[in-house]
């Protein structure tokens, strides 16, 4: 246990494993304030494990019904830097980080969610309630690198089916086609997350686990910096529905 407190989310330690657990209620929503307090969290396990140390990260939401249900779309009717002060140097800041991560997608995972939870370096869902889906072709909205995560870590077919389709994935469908990487009880599933963090943390020790990461999906990170913190120009198409 750490004794680090936050708003919206607790942080707990296993040996060499943190695991994050957001509390926003009701479903999770990203705000700026809350991905910056997702991104202090990250930074505060970084600081713990130290450098050439193992550790591996667990993310997840409480309860079974909800892991996030997205970006709070309509903060950025009142800051149109939201995004770029909070969701992208959160998403960067996952992709970047030097420890393996994994996301533990407890329940239904929509919109912004998604790319949160590819972010990650490896997925387990529950197998017996919620939803994956990634509906921005049905909002009207975009922004600089969104498609950057389903192109480098999904099939083509698969990325499409995200992104173009916005299509639904039950567990058992997001498994088959290769979303996430394991599938559980909703009693089984924190053990599946935590026996995949132990089995990884170890590779951190030499202290590359990052710079190889940043081979595979240093695309996508690139992209999220590029339009971090940005103020002087649009970073993005605001969403014509709002969910």
């Amino acid at each position: 246990m750490t004794s680090t407190s936050f708003k919206n989310l607790s942080l707990e330690r296993y040996g060499t494993v943190f695991v994050v657990t957001l509390q926003k209620p009701p479903e999770n929503r990203l705000n700026s304030a809350f991905c910056q307090e997702i991104i202090r969290a990250f930074h505060h396990i970084q600081k713990e494990l130290g450098g050439g140390a193992e550790g591996a990260v667990i993310t997840r939401g409480q309860g079974e019904k909800f892991f996030c249900t997205g970006v709070e779309l309509d903060e950025g009717d009142r800051n149109p830097f939201a995004n770029t002060d909070g969701f992208y140097p959160m998403l960067h800041t996952i992709v970047d980080f030097p420890f393996p991560t994994i996301c533990l997608i407890n329940g239904h995972c929509f919109g912004g969610a998604v790319p949160f939870s590819l972010s990650h370096d490896y997925r387990v869902m529950n197998s017996e309630r919620g939803y994956l889906s990634m509906p921005p072709v049905d909002l009207g909205l975009h922004f600089d690198g969104i498609g950057s995560l389903p192109r480098l870590k999904l099939p083509t077919q698969i990325a499409r089916k995200m992104l173009l389709e916005a299509h639904r994935w039950t567990g058992k469908e997001a498994l088959a086609d290769g979303v996430v990487d394991a599938i559980a009880s909703a009693s089984d599933m924190f053990d599946t997350a935590l026996d995949l963090a132990k089995k990884w943390a170890p590779k951190a020790k030499m202290g590359v686990y990052g710079v190889l990461r940043a081979e595979l999906w240093g695309d996508a990170a690139e992209k999220f910096q590029k339009i971090s913190y940005v103020h002087s120009r649009q970073t993005g198409r605001p969403a014509l529905v709002k969910l």
